[in-house]
């Protein structure tokens, strides 16, 4: 009998490896100031490289939630039922303080930690979104003293306590928010939902909600229309003494990825919530929060750049074609060398964007200002490489790649979406050109912080001054918006990387990215450049 079933030159499982093993990663984290979380870094970075917790994300992704409207009886719950695999996510990304942990944490570098941990927890996205609103509402909703003193120590407790109770009766807290409607979408000042002043100080709350994300919540920050303005409230799912707040969940939104997290709409129905802030300053009180979700943006746009590449670096490394290996063929080094530019430039970028909004939240004023533009701009350009750059580094594992039980298609379905939260292309292009019409000295502040990097490498000193050439007229400046954004984003990038780069990785950057000396697409790195050491800091070992 033929033996038709041997396998062989296939890759070995990608598990048993440390999702910390990261170089730009571990190098950011000490110059950020948080090199004591490495212990904890490197933990859950077993953790996210285990059989275990891979399979976990995998069953949370692939048996999606389900809305149960009703009970048996017919009695109305709006209740989302999860697999045990998603409370497991939940559940060690709580305990490892991935939520609003570092609000209670007084160490510098505590949310520094916290953007590591959670790029290394990289075995589902879906479970991220209610972990980082966690995260961002802390700030919006201290601007009512008295609600956060009653949620913040539940809020930033590590304990995940699943289940519809009275908040304050809990061990810790989820929360969500609920912003956008179907005629507005980023415009939010166009929602029609209604906040009608009740006799004890509450307020009632009817509207429908377009995109709610993780409905299960315990709570959600909301925007609606009060007399005075569009503002700001906590709801709640459950009331103070136990009843249900009056919230129905029409239906889940079937996505392109993000399965395990339950997106759903959401019709108010005189539902209660409290003020947060002050009447008609409801987008003044959420910018806080959106400065932590966009950051968080960039964080998970960075984690898919190094899962996929680490995928496809580890399939090279073990696949052979044309009698050898395919990390030995020098179109492939190519590829994959110019894929970890584009991660490691993410990765150094999302950590001095992490250590600024750790010390711009100690009060650095200067900080608060690279803050303000460059994540803006990181947010716009980062989260638009990354499906481009998962859908380069799938290619690398052929069909094998575009398969579901080769996992890179998941990475690939994920990645679109951290373009389009907190504000897609245009909207965050046209942010940061208003921080910089509105906040002139954020604009000195990017300049300062980059000029650093002056007389490094002629190609950077030529970009920078390109940039600078943009502002010189504001003609037209909207419409050239994403090019002068896109701009802002590369010269952060390239300053970054020779400051604290590897030279062989910013002489790359510097000579495709800056000066064009490259095709667009990922491989076309030119002659000339030391590859060996670029492509050293992709390699994991795994068992």
């Amino acid at each position: 009998m033929a033996r038709t079933h041997e396998v062989l030159n296939q890759t070995p499982p990608l598990v048993g490896h440390d999702t910390a093993a990261n170089p730009a990663l571990l190098e950011g984290v000490e110059r950020e100031g948080a090199g004591w979380a490495l212990e904890e870094i490197h933990e859950l970075g077993r953790l996210a490289g285990s059989a275990e917790a891979q399979e976990w994300g995998r069953l949370a992704e692939r048996v999606p939630p389900r809305l149960h409207t009703h009970d048996r009886y017919g009695h109305r719950i709006d209740e989302v039922e999860y697999v045990p695999a998603y409370h497991r996510l939940m559940e060690t990304a709580v305990r490892h303080g991935l939520h609003a942990a570092p609000w209670a944490d007084d160490r510098p570098g505590a949310h520094v930690a916290r953007a590591a941990k959670f790029m290394v927890w990289s075995v589902d996205a879906g479970h991220g979104c209610p972990v980082s609103m966690t995260y961002a509402v802390v700030p919006a909703l201290r601007a009512n003293a008295e609600l956060a003193a009653a949620y913040e120590p539940l809020l930033t407790r590590c304990e995940y306590d699943f289940g519809l109770r009275a908040p304050l009766t809990k061990r810790g807290l989820i929360a969500g928010m609920s912003m956008t409607e179907k005629q507005g979408g980023s415009d939010v000042r166009a929602n029609t939902t209604t906040a009608t002043p009740l006799s004890d100080g509450g307020y009632a709350l009817t509207g429908h909600k377009w995109f709610t994300s993780a409905p299960m919540s315990d709570m959600f920050l909301t925007l609606a229309q009060a007399p005075g303005g569009l503002s700001c409230f906590l709801v709640p799912r459950v009331l103070p003494d136990g009843q249900r707040n009056a919230m129905q969940l029409m239906r889940l939104k079937d996505k392109l990825g993000n399965r395990s997290n339950a997106s759903s709409e959401i019709e108010y129905d005189d539902a209660v919530g409290w003020l947060v802030g002050e009447e008609g300053r409801g987008v003044r009180t959420i910018i806080e929060m959106v400065n932590m979700t966009r950051l968080d943006c960039v964080i998970g746009s960075s984690m898919g750049m190094r899962t996929a590449l680490v995928a496809a670096a580890h399939h090279a490394r073990h696949r052979s074609a044309f009698g050898k290996p395919l990390i030995e063929q020098p179109l492939m080094r190519n590829v994959l060398a110019d894929l970890t530019v584009e991660s490691e430039a993410a990765t150094t970028a999302m950590l001095r964007l992490a250590g600024a909004n750790d010390r711009a939240i100690r009060g650095d004023e200067r900080e608060a200002g690279v803050r303000r533009l460059a994540l803006a701009a990181t947010k716009y350009y980062v989260c638009k490489r990354g499906p481009v750059h998962a859908a380069e580094a799938l290619e690398c594992l052929g069909g094998n790649g575009y398969i579901e039980d080769f996992d890179l298609a998941r990475v690939y379905r994920e990645l679109p979406l951290l373009s389009i939260w907190e504000g897609s292309g245009n909207v965050a292009a046209l942010d940061t050109l208003r921080a910089i019409a509105r906040e002139p000295w954020t604009l000195d502040a990017f300049f300062e912080e980059v000029e650093t990097a002056s007389g490094t490498d002629r190609r950077f000193d030529d970009a920078l001054s390109r940039l600078k050439k943009e502002f010189a007229s504001l003609d037209d400046i909207e419409l050239r918006a994403r090019r002068i954004v896109e701009q802002v984003a590369l010269v952060f990038q390239a300053s970054l990387l020779l400051r604290h780069g590897p030279a062989a990785v910013a002489a790359a950057f510097c000579a495709t990215r800056l000066s064009r000396d490259w095709g667009g697409a990922f491989g076309t790195l030119p002659p000339g450049l030391a590859l060996g050491p670029i492509l050293e800091r992709a390699a994991v070992e795994v068992g």
